[in-house]
């Protein structure tokens, strides 16, 4: 049996085996779920160390674990902070607390391993897929990065608490969040440089999305059980959505009554998180402000929201699967050992022919690359 080694953080290599192509000449398509782990905290009771593979098209069934970094047996895991990818480059980029790697898509060869100056959070992948936009662990920069090499190109000083990190769809801005701002900034993606701020929101921005037409941003913020909107052209802060019909109470992470907030691919609806009453709340997002009108239960506290890319279902980092007309559980995910998945970190990628065409984003809007 043939063999494939990842350079571990410690530089021991990990070996895995590799059976041929793992995507034959013969699949025409084949849409299928990443999920990096541990993807919430460092917990490896959701699904231990690695990226998780799942075949959306046969009922998510478990496909593969690709090794990342080795972890000794009873030993703590580096947290997982984002994942990215790009069909272009066909390459996978998973950060943690520490370092960041990428990975191929073709055979998940291990390509590089760095460590960025301050550590890493939620990057962002520009669409060509050379620029990765990484933010320090909840520090004062952003390292700007080659998506090829992974070399830094350049820093970004904000002194927000780098957190979040959202490339615009088309390749030009970059938004900036971090946890110690009530601001979202505004990098230009061709001089690395923060252009404008939206807000003040009422406290500290936390987790965000964009709309396509980048006129809107939707932002959950501190002690907010609900979001905020912002206007990406004028600064300003438009409204504030309380969820109703249940109450806000103590969290077991994050310490945001909120933290996940996601647009589906047609804008049409919008899924917000909800971790004291483990539940997603769905609104109407064909009016302004978004309507309330449904909530959808979760087996765990929920701390992000992602869709697949034709839109028809929605990913809370619970693990689970379900479908955005109906509302209804499609699949509750488990791992290869039979554990209950969860992860922050997770998104869709679609091959053809065994290489990759379209890559999802973990904001909630499915972004085409």
């Amino acid at each position: 049996m043939k063999r494939r080694e990842f350079l571990s953080t410690a530089g021991a290599l990990v070996a895995a085996p590799l059976g041929g192509r793992l995507l034959a000449q013969s699949d025409r398509r084949r849409r299928l779920l990443y999920i990096a782990q541990p993807g919430i905290r460092n917990y490896q009771s959701y699904g231990g160390v690695g990226v998780l593979v799942f075949d959306i098209d046969r009922d998510y069934a478990f496909v593969r674990r690709i090794p990342t970094w080795q972890v000794a047996a009873g030993a703590e895991a580096d947290n997982v902070k984002g994942i990215a990818a790009s069909a272009v480059t066909g390459r996978l980029w998973v950060s943690t607390i520490k370092r960041l790697a990428c990975i191929d898509l073709a055979d998940d060869r291990l390509l590089w391993d760095v460590a960025p100056t301050g550590g890493c959070d939620r990057l962002s992948a520009s669409p060509d897929g050379r620029v990765l936009y990484v933010p320090s662990f909840e520090g004062p920069h952003w390292n700007v990065i080659d998506g090829l090499t992974g070399q830094t190109i350049t820093t970004i000083v904000v002194n927000s608490g780098a957190h979040n990190t959202l490339y615009s769809a088309d390749g030009r801005q970059v938004y900036l969040e971090g946890l110690k701002s009530a601001h979202l900034s505004v990098a230009d993606a061709a001089t690395h440089r923060v252009i404008a701020t939206v807000g003040p929101f009422s406290a500290p921005v936390r987790p965000f999305t964009v709309n396509a037409a980048q006129t809107l941003c939707y932002v959950n913020v501190n002690e907010l059980l609900g979001f905020e909107i912002g206007d990406l052209r004028s600064g300003k802060v438009l409204h504030q959505v309380v969820v109703h019909g249940v109450s806000k109470g103590p969290v077991a992470r994050h310490a945001c009554p909120s933290h996940g907030i996601g647009l589906t691919p047609d804008e049409a609806q919008l899924w917000v998180a909800d971790g004291h009453n483990q539940a997603m709340h769905v609104f109407d997002n064909t009016v302004m402000p978004p309507r309330q009108v449904a909530s959808v239960t979760v087996r765990d506290q929920p701390g992000w929201i992602t869709f697949s890319l034709d839109g028809r279902h929605a990913y809370p980092s619970t693990g689970e699967v379900f479908d955005v007309g109906t509302r209804r559980l499609v699949k509750a995910l488990r791992d290869e050992t039979g554990r209950e998945v969860g992860s922050e970190k997770l998104l869709e990628i679609d091959f053809a022919n065994g290489k990759p065409v379209a890559a999802g984003n973990q904001f909630g809007v499915a972004v085409r690359r």
